[in-house]
């Protein structure tokens, strides 16, 4: 695990950093400087970017970890990323030509009469296409096991350039038609740096020789989009189904709730990066002993960050809503059920990199496809009548539902479970720190509040994981810490 702690803190620290910028962006400066509309609009733009990313990837980022370490030569590794550049060319320039083709049409039906939205639907393909080759490239750089560089551009580097445009907005510098264009490329020289490290990395050497395999490549590429389409669905399809029922206003409130409930999916997302490539060796190379090692550590160790992060956000969720505007208090309920789901994600480890990167990704396709059917669905039930909770509720049942399929799918293949007896003391131990600290507050000023409360729940909380070491790694990492102290 030393590659993988490593690389985690690290990835750990630039992700918080880049949810730090973003925290700032969404619950100040968008709130404060643009309409709720146009946040509304914003949020709709990237949500449903991100949800036509993994067919405009085609699934190539996901192919690139999964085969990268079955080529042994280097001139089969440089035909098979030769495909791998140009292959999301096969869909995106026919989606382009259709786009064009049936503009009026698409837009009509996205935007649902809508004129502002109409007026920017173009951007949405634009930019499903730069986060697309974003992750390209980063899965690139990762099965070189270069991670860290990627995880800046991917969490800090577009939220200090979105910062600098708010800041241009609020002193007229730019209008809000440039804000948004300027959004979109800020991505676009994000995804053109990340091209050039990930080049550096490893140079590109064109080769169209033969590739062994082809045929499993393309297959597993193919069938890989759904997959990640059906993640992207169930996580994105809420924030653009309230947009498509006419509430750009309830996306902002409700983008808003999904970020602060976001932070807590952060160590996952910061471990994977580095998981993803070991889980896909482990795998290539049949050593179900590491496999497994890793799949109950990355568990583990999730779970007790996550678990802290969680407790930190629930507990103070009222007085960090004091901070902002009044109206985006809504989305308190939104907090706690996308939170818990969060908080379930980080408790399967590595669950998703050993479904992606194993021969049964068909079975969890299917899945997931009809998972994400019953999501759409759920939304078209829920959001009428709840709003905003409407959408918290489909997307609660629906990743809850999804997990423990996925949990279950890699116990029956595998023969092993994520948990441990120590998975069940964090549990208990999240829940007893929970109703401890959930009624008591400070009379003091919101952040005053925050920082105190904080204090207590972290010495409570730490204090006790590392008392009773509950997990070697954090035991070890708090101990780096304490040694690092002055006194």
């Amino acid at each position: 695990m030393g590659v993988v702690i490593n690389q985690s803190i690290k990835n750990t620290i630039i992700t918080y950093f880049g949810f730090g910028l973003g925290a700032i962006n969404t619950l100040f400066l968008f709130t404060r400087f643009l309409s709720d509309e146009y946040f509304g609009l914003i949020t709709f733009i990237l949500s449903t970017a991100n949800i036509l990313m993994p067919l405009m990837a085609f699934g190539v980022n996901n192919t690139i970890i999964k085969f990268y370490t079955t080529f042994k030569t280097r001139t089969s590794q440089n035909s098979f990323l030769t495909l791998m550049l140009f292959l999301p060319l096969v869909i995106i320039v026919p989606i382009g030509f259709i786009g064009v083709m049936g503009f009026d049409a698409i837009s009509n039906w996205i935007a649902k009469g809508n004129q502002l939205v109409k007026n920017y639907v173009w951007l949405i393909y634009i930019s499903a296409i730069a986060f697309a080759y974003f992750e390209v490239f980063y899965a690139w750089a990762k099965v070189q096991l270069q991670t860290v560089f990627g995880n800046f551009m991917k969490e800090v580097f577009h939220r200090l350039g979105v910062m600098l445009l708010l800041f241009f907005l609020h002193l007229n510098i730019i209008s809000v038609h440039q804000l948004i264009v300027g959004i979109v490329v800020m991505y676009i020289i994000r995804t053109v740096v990340m091209m050039g490290y990930a080049f550096s990395v490893k140079r590109p050497v064109l080769k169209f020789s033969k590739i062994n395999n082809l045929s499993k490549v393309l297959k597993y590429t193919s069938l890989i989009i759904l997959a990640g389409s059906v993640a992207n669905i169930i996580l994105e399809i809420d924030k653009f189904m309230i947009g498509h029922y006419n509430l750009l206003e309830q996306v902002a409130y409700y983008g808003v709730a999904i970020y602060i409930a976001a932070v807590i999916g952060v160590p996952s997302r910061s471990m994977y990066q580095i998981t993803s490539p070991l889980t896909a060796k482990y795998l290539n190379e049949n050593n179900k002993y590491e496999l497994q090692v890793l799949y109950k550590k990355s568990s583990l160790n999730l779970f007790i960050i996550s678990g802290f992060i969680f407790l930190l956000i629930i507990l103070n969720i009222n007085q960090l809503y004091a901070l902002i505007p009044e109206q985006f208090s809504s989305g308190v309920l939104v907090v706690f059920l996308v939170g818990l789901t969060k908080l379930f994600d980080n408790l399967l480890g590595n669950n998703n990199a050993i479904l992606f990167n194993s021969d049964y990704y068909r079975m969890v396709l299917l899945q997931g496809v009809f998972l994400a059917v019953v999501s759409v669905f759920l939304n078209m039930y829920f959001i009428p009548i709840y709003g905003i909770d409407g959408a918290a509720y489909a997307t609660f049942l629906s990743v809850v539902a999804y997990n423990i399929i996925k949990i279950v799918f890699v116990y029956l293949k595998f023969k092993m479970l994520p948990f441990t007896t120590a998975s069940l003391k964090v549990f208990s131990l999240i829940l007893g720190v929970g109703l401890l600290f959930y009624f008591w507050d400070f009379p003091f000023h919101p952040v005053l509040n925050i920082a105190l409360k904080s204090i207590f729940i972290g010495l409570s909380y730490v204090g006790i994981v590392y008392g009773f070491n509950f997990s070697d790694d954090v035991s070890k990492l708090i101990n780096q810490f304490l040694k690092r102290l002055p006194f």
